[in-house]
């Protein structure tokens, strides 16, 4: 554990949290992909199934736990709220699972470096994390719908990343043999995802502007 990890984590966890009160505060998830939202969830399971079988620390279970709890509850409220679920931009939110699932899990299985079901399925999350974002952003371009809890959401989604970069950079000049080459490149290309986003969100802040992507 360091710095830049654990900002990384309170950064994921904070986005979580602007979004839950986003929907139930309001009771609204308009601008809001269910599809991104579910290929987290499913990150979320395939990777954290050792949480049976592997203790690290606390600190690391109950992350896993509240991830797993948050997403599930998202995922609920935006599927199952009688409310909440009127809000949602069903015929914009098109893009389609199988274009990021099906390459994820080939990926996993061609690369996995143990063949194990739980490594696999950890190889497989690895790949889909970095991809799982894009449906909220094609969505987001769609219907130009972005409030600023919407904003934020993202935005603190993406710094998460950028952070954990800078974490995997201390671990590679403070720990001996210490490489990830899998969960390196994931990460990057992550990141690359997020720089149109965040190339516009600091306009809009610059400017005092609603934030607004290109189409």
């Amino acid at each position: 554990m360091n710095v830049f990890r654990l900002a990384g984590d309170m950064m994921h966890l904070l986005s979580i949290v602007i979004l839950l009160l986003k929907i139930t505060g309001i009771k609204s998830c308009r601008g809001i992909s269910l599809k991104t939202q579910e290929l987290y969830l499913l990150v979320f399971i395939t990777r954290y199934l050792d949480i049976f079988t592997n203790f690290v620390s606390l600190y690391n279970t109950v992350m896993k736990l509240v991830f797993l709890g948050t997403s599930s509850a998202i995922v609920y409220y935006m599927r199952y709220d009688r409310i909440i679920k009127l809000t949602y931009d069903k015929e914009q939110d098109t893009f389609k699972y199988l274009l990021l699932v099906a390459p994820s899990a080939v990926l996993a299985l061609a690369t996995s470096h143990v063949y194990t079901v739980l490594e696999v399925l950890w190889t497989f999350s690895i790949y889909l994390e970095a991809v799982a974002i894009m449906p909220q952003l094609v969505l987001l371009q769609r219907t130009q719908n972005i409030d600023n809890l919407t904003g934020n959401y993202v935005f603190l989604l993406g710094s998460y990343r950028g952070l954990y970069i800078l974490n995997w950079i201390y671990r590679f000049f403070t720990e001996k043999h210490y490489r990830q080459w899998l969960v390196w490149t994931c990460g990057v290309v992550q990141t690359i995802i997020y720089c149109d986003f965040f190339y516009y969100y600091f306009l809009s802040w610059q400017n005092n502007e609603k934030l607004a992507l290109p189409a």
